[in-house]
Protein backbone atom coordinates (compact mmCIF):
# COMPACT_ATOMS: atom_id res chain seq x y z
CA UNK A 1 0.00 0.00 0.00
CA UNK A 2 2.79 2.14 0.92
CA UNK A 3 4.63 1.42 -2.61
CA UNK A 4 1.31 2.18 -4.21
CA UNK A 5 0.92 5.76 -2.60
CA UNK A 6 4.16 6.68 -4.23
CA UNK A 7 2.99 8.01 -7.47
CA UNK A 8 -0.41 9.85 -6.38
CA UNK A 9 2.03 12.54 -3.90
CA UNK A 10 4.41 12.44 -7.04
CA UNK A 11 1.45 13.65 -8.72
CA UNK A 12 0.29 16.02 -6.17
CA UNK A 13 3.57 17.64 -5.67
CA UNK A 14 3.98 18.77 -9.25
CA UNK A 15 2.61 21.06 -11.45
CA UNK A 16 0.33 20.69 -13.94
CA UNK A 17 2.08 20.26 -17.35
CA UNK A 18 2.13 22.04 -20.70
CA UNK A 19 3.72 20.72 -23.58
CA UNK A 20 1.51 22.72 -26.48
CA UNK A 21 4.81 24.95 -27.92
CA UNK A 22 4.40 26.63 -31.07
CA UNK A 23 0.66 25.43 -31.86
CA UNK A 24 1.98 22.26 -31.47
CA UNK A 25 0.76 19.14 -29.16
CA UNK A 26 4.08 17.21 -27.79
CA UNK A 27 3.07 13.96 -26.20
CA UNK A 28 4.62 10.44 -25.76
CA UNK A 29 3.82 6.56 -26.44
CA UNK A 30 3.63 5.44 -22.83
CA UNK A 31 3.86 3.15 -21.23
CA UNK A 32 6.14 1.77 -24.35
CA UNK A 33 8.58 4.53 -23.83
CA UNK A 34 9.06 3.91 -19.94
CA UNK A 35 11.17 0.68 -20.60
CA UNK A 36 11.70 -1.50 -17.71
CA UNK A 37 9.89 0.76 -15.45
CA UNK A 38 6.30 0.31 -13.32
CA UNK A 39 3.54 0.17 -15.98
CA UNK A 40 0.66 0.68 -13.59
CA UNK A 41 -1.37 3.16 -14.34
CA UNK A 42 -0.33 5.47 -11.55
CA UNK A 43 3.04 5.38 -12.22
CA UNK A 44 2.97 6.01 -15.78
CA UNK A 45 0.67 9.16 -14.92
CA UNK A 46 2.72 10.25 -12.45
CA UNK A 47 6.07 10.01 -14.32
CA UNK A 48 4.48 11.56 -17.83
CA UNK A 49 3.83 15.51 -15.63
CA UNK A 50 6.64 14.87 -13.85
CA UNK A 51 8.34 15.16 -18.09
CA UNK A 52 6.44 18.06 -18.50
CA UNK A 53 3.70 16.17 -21.24
CA UNK A 54 0.12 17.40 -21.35
CA UNK A 55 -0.59 14.42 -23.87
CA UNK A 56 -0.57 11.15 -24.35
CA UNK A 57 -0.89 8.11 -26.94
CA UNK A 58 -1.80 5.71 -23.91
CA UNK A 59 -1.88 1.98 -24.31
CA UNK A 60 -4.94 0.23 -23.00
CA UNK A 61 -3.04 -1.72 -20.61
CA UNK A 62 -2.37 0.50 -17.48
CA UNK A 63 -6.46 1.57 -17.21
CA UNK A 64 -7.71 -2.23 -17.72
CA UNK A 65 -5.19 -3.48 -15.16
CA UNK A 66 -6.64 -0.50 -12.92
CA UNK A 67 -10.15 -1.22 -13.84
CA UNK A 68 -9.53 -5.12 -12.80
CA UNK A 69 -8.58 -6.48 -16.76
CA UNK A 70 -6.43 -9.61 -16.20
CA UNK A 71 -2.82 -9.77 -17.57
CA UNK A 72 -2.63 -11.47 -21.02
CA UNK A 73 -0.08 -14.27 -20.77
CA UNK A 74 2.28 -14.15 -23.68
CA UNK A 75 3.52 -16.71 -26.22
CA UNK A 76 6.52 -16.33 -28.32
CA UNK A 77 7.30 -18.21 -31.44
CA UNK A 78 9.03 -21.14 -30.06
CA UNK A 79 6.57 -21.31 -27.32
CA UNK A 80 6.06 -25.04 -25.80
CA UNK A 81 1.83 -25.87 -26.44
CA UNK A 82 1.69 -25.90 -22.62
CA UNK A 83 2.18 -21.72 -22.47
CA UNK A 84 0.29 -21.49 -26.11
CA UNK A 85 -2.41 -22.63 -24.29
CA UNK A 86 -2.08 -20.69 -21.41
CA UNK A 87 -1.73 -17.54 -23.38
CA UNK A 88 -4.89 -18.54 -25.20
CA UNK A 89 -6.89 -19.30 -22.28
CA UNK A 90 -5.78 -15.43 -20.97
CA UNK A 91 -6.64 -13.81 -24.27
CA UNK A 92 -10.44 -15.42 -23.61
CA UNK A 93 -10.51 -14.15 -20.03
CA UNK A 94 -9.74 -10.55 -21.17
CA UNK A 95 -12.00 -10.60 -23.93
CA UNK A 96 -14.67 -11.89 -21.33
CA UNK A 97 -13.79 -8.84 -19.03
CA UNK A 98 -13.83 -6.56 -21.85
CA UNK A 99 -17.32 -7.58 -22.61
CA UNK A 100 -19.02 -6.75 -19.31
CA UNK A 101 -16.23 -3.45 -18.39
CA UNK A 102 -17.57 -0.41 -17.39
CA UNK A 103 -17.86 2.62 -19.42
CA UNK A 104 -18.26 4.66 -16.57
CA UNK A 105 -15.87 3.24 -14.86
CA UNK A 106 -13.28 3.84 -17.84
CA UNK A 107 -14.31 7.57 -17.87
CA UNK A 108 -13.58 8.03 -14.08
CA UNK A 109 -10.10 6.83 -15.46
CA UNK A 110 -9.86 9.19 -17.73
CA UNK A 111 -10.73 11.51 -15.98
CA UNK A 112 -8.28 11.22 -13.18
CA UNK A 113 -5.53 11.78 -16.12
CA UNK A 114 -7.49 15.41 -17.36
CA UNK A 115 -7.45 16.58 -13.68
CA UNK A 116 -3.48 16.33 -13.91
CA UNK A 117 -3.73 18.30 -17.32
CA UNK A 118 -2.55 15.21 -19.13
CA UNK A 119 -4.95 14.62 -22.49
CA UNK A 120 -5.36 11.08 -23.81
CA UNK A 121 -5.53 11.63 -27.45
CA UNK A 122 -4.87 8.75 -28.75
CA UNK A 123 -5.70 4.98 -27.07
CA UNK A 124 -3.14 1.95 -28.88
CA UNK A 125 -4.74 -1.64 -28.33
CA UNK A 126 -2.39 -4.80 -29.17
CA UNK A 127 -3.67 -7.60 -30.46
CA UNK A 128 -6.62 -6.06 -32.40
CA UNK A 129 -6.36 -8.50 -35.71
CA UNK A 130 -7.69 -11.25 -33.61
CA UNK A 131 -10.27 -9.52 -31.58
CA UNK A 132 -13.72 -11.22 -32.31
CA UNK A 133 -15.68 -8.18 -33.63
CA UNK A 134 -17.88 -7.03 -29.64
CA UNK A 135 -14.06 -6.73 -29.00
CA UNK A 136 -12.91 -4.58 -31.57
CA UNK A 137 -16.37 -2.34 -30.67
CA UNK A 138 -15.54 -2.39 -27.46
CA UNK A 139 -12.00 -0.66 -28.49
CA UNK A 140 -14.20 2.15 -29.86
CA UNK A 141 -16.14 2.61 -26.79
CA UNK A 142 -13.46 2.70 -24.67
CA UNK A 143 -11.68 4.99 -26.56
CA UNK A 144 -14.46 7.34 -26.31
CA UNK A 145 -14.98 7.34 -22.68
CA UNK A 146 -11.64 8.28 -22.18
CA UNK A 147 -11.93 11.44 -24.22
CA UNK A 148 -9.41 9.77 -26.84
CA UNK A 149 -9.71 11.33 -30.60
CA UNK A 150 -8.15 8.57 -32.51
CA UNK A 151 -7.45 4.92 -32.22
CA UNK A 152 -3.45 3.58 -33.02
CA UNK A 153 -3.05 -0.15 -33.38
CA UNK A 154 -0.74 -2.72 -36.00
CA UNK A 155 -2.55 -5.30 -37.36
CA UNK A 156 -2.26 -6.65 -41.50
CA UNK A 157 -3.15 -4.57 -44.25
CA UNK A 158 -5.96 -6.76 -45.34
CA UNK A 159 -7.47 -6.92 -41.86
CA UNK A 160 -7.93 -2.99 -42.14
CA UNK A 161 -11.19 -3.28 -44.16
CA UNK A 162 -12.50 -5.02 -41.40
CA UNK A 163 -11.37 -2.65 -38.93
CA UNK A 164 -12.01 0.31 -41.17
CA UNK A 165 -15.83 -0.41 -40.38
CA UNK A 166 -15.88 -0.39 -36.95
CA UNK A 167 -14.09 2.96 -37.31
CA UNK A 168 -16.72 4.62 -39.39
CA UNK A 169 -19.15 3.10 -37.36
CA UNK A 170 -17.98 5.06 -34.28
CA UNK A 171 -16.68 7.66 -36.71
CA UNK A 172 -13.41 7.76 -34.79
CA UNK A 173 -9.98 7.78 -37.11
CA UNK A 174 -7.51 4.66 -36.44
CA UNK A 175 -3.70 5.60 -36.84
CA UNK A 176 -2.27 2.26 -38.13
CA UNK A 177 1.27 2.11 -37.31
CA UNK A 178 4.29 1.39 -39.08
CA UNK A 179 7.58 0.13 -39.22
CA UNK A 180 10.52 -0.96 -41.81
CA UNK A 181 9.60 -4.08 -43.65
CA UNK A 182 8.82 -2.56 -47.34
CA UNK A 183 8.28 -5.94 -49.10
CA UNK A 184 5.54 -7.79 -47.05
CA UNK A 185 2.46 -7.15 -48.47
CA UNK A 186 0.57 -6.90 -45.56
CA UNK A 187 3.04 -5.01 -44.03
CA UNK A 188 2.69 -1.38 -43.18
CA UNK A 189 6.09 0.25 -44.21
CA UNK A 190 5.41 1.38 -47.93
CA UNK A 191 3.85 4.59 -48.41
CA UNK A 192 1.39 2.75 -51.07
CA UNK A 193 0.40 0.48 -47.48
CA UNK A 194 -1.44 3.22 -45.89
CA UNK A 195 -2.79 4.51 -49.43
CA UNK A 196 -4.35 1.43 -49.57
CA UNK A 197 -5.81 0.99 -46.98
CA UNK A 198 -7.20 4.73 -46.72
CA UNK A 199 -9.35 3.37 -49.90
CA UNK A 200 -10.94 1.03 -47.75
CA UNK A 201 -12.68 3.51 -45.30
CA UNK A 202 -12.57 7.26 -44.62
CA UNK A 203 -11.63 6.97 -40.95
CA UNK A 204 -8.54 4.83 -42.03
CA UNK A 205 -5.52 7.06 -40.94
CA UNK A 206 -1.86 7.09 -40.67
CA UNK A 207 0.46 6.54 -37.60
CA UNK A 208 3.34 8.01 -39.19
CA UNK A 209 6.75 6.87 -37.89
CA UNK A 210 9.10 9.49 -39.06
CA UNK A 211 12.39 7.47 -37.63
CA UNK A 212 10.68 3.96 -39.37
CA UNK A 213 10.12 5.30 -42.56
CA UNK A 214 13.66 6.87 -42.85
CA UNK A 215 15.07 3.77 -42.55
CA UNK A 216 12.16 1.46 -44.31
CA UNK A 217 12.17 3.35 -47.32
CA UNK A 218 15.45 5.76 -47.38
CA UNK A 219 14.30 9.18 -47.91
CA UNK A 220 12.63 11.73 -45.99
CA UNK A 221 8.95 11.33 -44.70
CA UNK A 222 8.02 15.18 -45.77
CA UNK A 223 6.53 14.77 -48.75
CA UNK A 224 4.66 12.18 -47.48
CA UNK A 225 3.68 13.67 -44.74
CA UNK A 226 2.45 16.93 -46.85
CA UNK A 227 0.51 14.49 -48.88
CA UNK A 228 -1.82 13.10 -46.51
CA UNK A 229 -1.83 15.51 -43.87
CA UNK A 230 -5.71 15.05 -42.96
CA UNK A 231 -5.00 11.29 -42.48
CA UNK A 232 -2.53 11.65 -40.34
CA UNK A 233 -3.44 10.63 -36.27
CA UNK A 234 -0.27 11.74 -34.86
CA UNK A 235 3.45 11.15 -35.59
CA UNK A 236 6.16 8.72 -33.63
CA UNK A 237 9.29 10.82 -33.18
CA UNK A 238 12.54 8.69 -33.60
CA UNK A 239 15.94 9.09 -34.85
CA UNK A 240 16.61 6.66 -36.76
CA UNK A 241 19.49 5.94 -39.48
CA UNK A 242 19.14 5.40 -43.27
CA UNK A 243 19.00 2.01 -45.42
CA UNK A 244 17.39 -0.01 -41.88
CA UNK A 245 19.70 1.78 -39.34
CA UNK A 246 19.32 1.71 -35.89
CA UNK A 247 18.22 3.96 -33.55
CA UNK A 248 20.40 6.97 -32.23
CA UNK A 249 19.67 9.63 -29.71
CA UNK A 250 18.33 12.86 -31.54
CA UNK A 251 20.19 14.79 -33.24
CA UNK A 252 22.66 12.19 -34.11
CA UNK A 253 20.61 10.07 -36.76
CA UNK A 254 18.77 10.62 -40.25
CA UNK A 255 15.63 11.43 -39.42
CA UNK A 256 14.32 15.10 -40.00
CA UNK A 257 13.21 15.73 -36.81
CA UNK A 258 13.19 18.96 -36.28
CA UNK A 259 12.36 19.75 -40.29
CA UNK A 260 8.68 17.52 -38.99
CA UNK A 261 8.35 20.07 -35.85
CA UNK A 262 9.06 22.97 -37.36
CA UNK A 263 6.58 21.97 -40.33
CA UNK A 264 4.48 21.01 -38.17
CA UNK A 265 4.28 24.44 -36.16
CA UNK A 266 4.24 26.57 -39.80
CA UNK A 267 1.12 24.63 -41.40
CA UNK A 268 -0.56 24.50 -37.54
CA UNK A 269 -0.92 20.93 -38.28
CA UNK A 270 -3.33 20.02 -35.29
CA UNK A 271 -2.41 15.85 -34.83
CA UNK A 272 0.29 15.05 -31.73
CA UNK A 273 4.34 14.89 -32.22
CA UNK A 274 4.07 11.77 -30.04
CA UNK A 275 7.73 10.93 -28.34
CA UNK A 276 8.25 6.74 -28.67
CA UNK A 277 11.67 6.39 -26.59
CA UNK A 278 13.56 3.67 -28.65
CA UNK A 279 17.51 4.57 -28.30
CA UNK A 280 19.96 2.61 -25.84
CA UNK A 281 20.53 4.50 -22.76
CA UNK A 282 23.47 5.53 -22.01
CA UNK A 283 26.04 4.50 -19.46
CA UNK A 284 25.39 6.49 -16.45
CA UNK A 285 21.89 7.76 -17.83
CA UNK A 286 18.33 6.47 -16.87
CA UNK A 287 14.96 6.12 -19.26
CA UNK A 288 13.85 9.37 -17.63
CA UNK A 289 16.61 11.36 -18.04
CA UNK A 290 16.54 10.83 -21.70
CA UNK A 291 12.75 10.96 -22.28
CA UNK A 292 12.96 14.45 -21.10
CA UNK A 293 16.02 15.13 -23.70
CA UNK A 294 13.95 14.81 -25.90
CA UNK A 295 10.95 16.98 -24.23
CA UNK A 296 13.60 19.17 -24.27
CA UNK A 297 14.57 18.70 -28.02
CA UNK A 298 11.23 19.11 -29.07
CA UNK A 299 10.66 22.43 -26.80
CA UNK A 300 13.63 23.57 -28.41
CA UNK A 301 12.48 22.51 -32.03
CA UNK A 302 9.44 24.69 -31.92
CA UNK A 303 10.59 27.96 -29.86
Amino acid sequence: MALAAVPAAKLLALAKPDSKWGGVQIGINAPYSFHNMPADNDSVLADIVELGLSAVELRSQPIEQLLGAPKVTGAGRNATDEKKAAAKASAEELAKWRRGASMEKIAEAGKKWRDAGVKIEIVKFDGVDTMPDDVADYTFRFAKALGARAISCEIPLSRTKWYGEFAAKHKMMVGYHGHTNITDPEAFGRPESWEQAMTYSPYNGINLDIGHFIAGNSKSPVEFLKKHVDRITHIHLKDRKLNGGPNFPWGQGDTPIKEVLQLMKKEKYPFQGTIEFEYTVPEGSTVMAECAKCVAYCKDALA
